[in-house]
């Protein structure tokens, strides 16, 4: 075979490749031509599709604008106002900078672009995928741009083929919009779908319209379901709202992460994100939650992709461990105590600084703290973790208003499994046997945490067989496995030897247990893997040692389970994530009746 020889491509036939990178879908164009008119300097943004943006796309804003001598050099490829020199690259905070936007999309479709700024008249320029110097014309247009995308990938059929039907392209393209939305507050955003207004979100400025925009796009159900977190350590400011965990749901498709406004999909983050809530969400179940992250800009890398959408950061590890920490905590202090107000107001989310506040109607969910009841449980030395009941009184005192503890007292038990209490806003219903098994978890947890991890020497050690960059990591990391009561030394260059193991583990997979540390570690920079699977282990003893269904409790050991409740971090889940108790309000009571009517 004859060798080719090395050419230079096209300028047409550049840009169409450069177009299979970053124009994917319609969406893909919206998503970048939104970009351009934020880092413009826009204060309200119009977006006009037809079918599903396939056939037209047209975009408005009032920024500042493009000069007249610049709108054809728009359409060359690198060609960019918003970098200048290497610096501006390492601390970009832009969300376009690469200059591969337009001329890609302009090259596969029929495009026109007309733009104003404030000392100078409109002017026009248009191109119909050829590769043909696009030349000026006057035009009439107010300060801002106007871009127009018609008939995607008509000059690509084989591209065209593969767009999916008017609606999904549609709803692929909405969700662009609302992430934007979502990633700026102080912006207008419409959107109209043959000429139909499908979002209209207008200028948020307080709290409460914030609120409200992010109810528009997650829907009023989300805030309804959401603690407010907002926490600071180490230069790195994480703020937003994180779903309950008992609002999950079945698809990671209520999840917006944004990196200094820059709207992100990383593994790190979602990696941090699912360890923080594992210990409350039932299995197969994801998170919902709009969060922020804020850092300095020379701190992570958003130039790794062409679409934009992951990110590097410098010390990884620490946003790792910093969302992780952050969320973790924020998860275990939203407590009934405090998710029992029926409205609580904006300004009073922040109320504990580096934690969230929940919002909306708590008997949703909730989380919980040490529970004393007398109940044999047979779990080795955490047995004797249980005290005897806090209340002692058999019966339960009248409820007045405001008078009550958050889950209100006892007043029966339900065929032995729920009990049923009253408190100042109506009825509350608990899962026994999940409220106890939760507290009796975390207080396992507790012990574990203030006596150590017990280690056992292997008679045996188990030799592994692994690459010479985990061995490296083996080494530098012997610090977090000897606190996790692991042994691992180095034999050679691509030999582990397992010496000593948690006594709690010794009967798990041992060998496989470290190839997945190793390989978070590598991965992540640190892994909870082994805590976790201590924690799988806890979690089964709870659950054997929690009070049983159809055990007849008194009133006073209802009332210490209640009490221990309200005490207990993730007390509105048990271990496998199911919610422990419901609020029913007096008005919800009242409908089931027709009370009023």
């Amino acid at each position: 075979m004859t060798a080719k020889r090395i050419q230079l491509l096209s300028v047409q036939l550049a840009n169409q490749i450069a177009a299979g990178e970053v124009v994917e879908r319609p969406s893909s164009v919206v998503k970048e031509l939104l970009e351009n008119a934020l880092d413009a300097g826009a204060r309200r943004i119009d977006i006009d599709v037809e079918q599903g943006g396939a056939s037209l796309i047209r975009v408005r804003d009032d920024g500042g604008g493009i000069h007249c001598d610049d709108l054809a050099l728009a359409l060359s490829r690198h060609a960019t106002s918003k970098i200048h020199s290497f610096d501006d690259l390492v601390a970009v905070q832009s969300l376009g900078f690469r200059g591969e936007a337009l001329p890609s999309i302009a090259s596969v479709s029929r495009f026109s672009i007309i733009s104003r700024t404030a000392s100078g008249d409109a002017w026009r320029v248009e191109s119909d995928g050829r590769e043909v110097q696009p030349e000026l014309a006057p035009a009439a247009h107010p300060v801002g741009t106007t871009v127009e995308v018609r008939d995607l990938f008509f000059n690509t059929p084989a591209r065209r083929k593969f767009l999916r039907a008017e609606r999904t392209e549609f709803n692929h393209l909405e969700e662009v919009v609302k992430r934007m939305a979502l990633s700026r507050f102080d912006i207008a955003f419409q959107l109209r779908h043959h000429d139909r207004t499908v979002q209209q979100l207008r200028v948020a400025t307080d709290e409460a319209e914030r609120l409200k925009r992010v109810a528009a796009v997650c829907g009023p159900a989300f805030i309804d379901n959401a603690a407010y977190v907002d926490f600071s350590v180490a230069g790195l400011r994480l703020w937003g709202w994180i779903g309950l965990p008992t609002f999950s749901r079945s698809q990671a498709d209520l999840q917006y992460f944004y990196v200094n406004g820059r709207m992100i999909r990383d593994k790190l983050v979602a990696h941090a994100v699912r360890q923080a809530y594992q210990d409350v969400l039932y299995h197969g179940r994801h998170p919902a939650f709009v969060l922020y992250l804020e850092l300095d800009p020379e701190t992570v890398d958003v130039n790794v992709h062409p679409t934009k959408h992951e990110v590097r950061f410098r010390e990884s590890r620490l946003v790792h461990d910093f969302l992780f920490r952050g969320l973790h905590d924020a998860l275990a202090q939203v407590r009934p105590e405090t998710g029992l107000a029926p409205e609580p107001s904006p300004p009073a989310m922040a109320a504990l600084p580096g934690h969230g506040t929940p919002m909306g109607r708590a008997y949703r969910s909730a989380t919980q703290a040490p529970m004393p009841l007398q109940v044999q449980e047979h779990i080795g030395a955490y047995a004797a973790l249980h005290s005897a009941p806090s209340v002692e009184s058999t019966h339960s005192p009248m409820v007045e208003e405001g008078a009550a503890p958050p889950l209100g007292y006892a007043i029966a038990q339900l065929h032995g499994v729920y009990i049923l209490a009253e408190n100042s806003h109506g009825l509350v219903l608990v899962d026994m046997h999940a409220a106890h098994e939760r507290i009796t978890y975390e207080r396992m947890k507790q012990a574990r945490t203030e006596c150590g991890i017990t280690s056992q020497p292997l008679l045996v050690p188990v030799t592994l067989q692994v690459s010479e960059q985990e061995a490296r990591l083996a080494d530098e990391h012997q610090p977090v496995f000897l606190e996790l009561g692991f042994e691992v030394s180095r034999m050679g260059p691509d030999t582990l030897a397992i010496r000593q193991v948690p006594a709690a583990l010794r009967e798990a997979d041992v060998e496989q247990l470290v190839r997945d540390v190793l390989a978070d570690l590598n991965t992540f920079g640190t892994s909870r893997r082994i805590r976790e699977h201590m924690n799988e282990l806890l979690a089964t003893l709870a659950c054997h040692g929690a009070v049983r269904a159809h055990r007849k409790l008194g009133l006073p050991e209802m009332n210490a389970l209640l009490r221990d409740m309200e005490r207990t971090e993730r007390s509105g889940q048990c271990n496998h994530g199911r919610p422990t108790w419901v609020q029913l309000q007096m008005d919800e009571l009242d409908k089931l009746f027709l009370r009023g009517r």
